[in-house]
């Protein structure tokens, strides 16, 4: 899998020197985002959608509103070997989506399912990989688990949970499912483990865990820290080795580090996608961002 230039992820204004008018159409998830750090500086002017050119990626921070951001010669490379097989048996072009997420975050959930919501309108154009990869929001949260309400009601306090409950409720109708805060939070180390277990068996099963993953937690109350809970949806997903990988605490755990270290260390916040190596988005992106995402990606491999 192909290294990445360290990304700059949207803290929720525009720089300084540009102004906009437009609304905030996707804010950053107030249950999600760290800190965010300090971004570079970018180019002076901000592009329409039809000025994405080749060595940029860009990040959708306002409505119709692209920011670029210079990419490094390496990445550069990097996007011309996964051009040589954009090619695929069907005779389609392949897209290939690399996805940071943490599965206790509920914008990662409506990324998803907007992400697979652009790929159904796309497949008579593109064959799709979409590979998953670990993130922390909380890296210290512990692993027995602490109630999910009462957790984000300390960390934002009781008005913020509230508002960010409610948005939350309201995203999560909108793609037919029910958001529930009940249950417990906590560690996600043994979740990421099970998901890079997955990711050896086929990207197809990885997907359908992660899904598995996110319904679990946010629709039905149940706690993914939970070793019966993941052994549940591994053998739902038909996941082989699940219950030995659980059994042993330790295993697995290099290796979610080098893939956090190799895909996620250059960024702040998920979710991320990183389009054939390439062009880089950041957040709960509606599809039709993904789609353009996809066409630009599709062009630069022609060129």
């Amino acid at each position: 899998m192909p290294n990445r230039s360290k990304a700059t992820t949207w803290s929720g204004t525009l720089p300084k020197h540009t102004k906009s008018t437009s609304k905030q159409s996707h804010p950053p998830c107030s249950f999600c985002l760290p800190t965010p750090t300090p971004s570079p500086s970018p180019h002076e002017q901000i592009p329409n959608r039809t000025q994405i050119t080749k060595g940029q990626i860009f990040v959708t921070c306002m409505q119709n509103r692209l920011l670029p951001i210079r990419v490094p010669s390496l990445t550069k490379l990097t996007a011309l070997r996964f051009a040589k097989h954009m090619a695929s048996n069907t005779g389609k072009k392949l897209i290939q989506i690399d996805v940071s997420s943490d599965t206790v975050c509920p914008w990662c959930f409506v990324g998803k399912k907007n992400l697979e919501k652009a790929m159904e309108q796309t497949m008579d154009k593109f064959d799709f990989e979409v590979r998953w990869h670990p993130f922390f929001l909380n890296p210290d949260a512990p692993k027995e688990g602490v109630k999910k309400s009462d957790f984000y009601k300390t960390k934002f306090g009781p008005v913020q949970f509230e508002r960010a409950t409610a948005r939350m409720r309201e995203m999560f109708r909108g793609l037919g499912f029910e958001y529930d805060m009940s249950g417990l939070t906590g560690n996600t180390m043994d979740s990421h483990r099970l998901i890079t277990l997955a990711g050896h068996q086929g990207y197809d099963k990885q997907n359908a865990l992660v899904d598995e993953l996110f319904v679990n937690y946010f629709c039905q109350g149940k706690y993914i820290g939970d070793r019966q809970v993941l052994m549940d949806a591994a053998r739902k997903v038909g996941i082989e080795g699940a219950e030995e990988l659980l059994l042993d605490a330790s295993k697995g755990v290099d290796e979610v580090k080098e893939e956090l270290n190799k895909h996620s260390s250059g960024i702040s916040g998920v979710p991320h996608f990183v389009i054939n190596g390439k062009y880089q988005l950041s957040g709960g992106q509606p599809p039709n961002v993904f789609m353009r995402a996809f066409e630009t990606a599709a062009k630069d491999a022609d060129e």
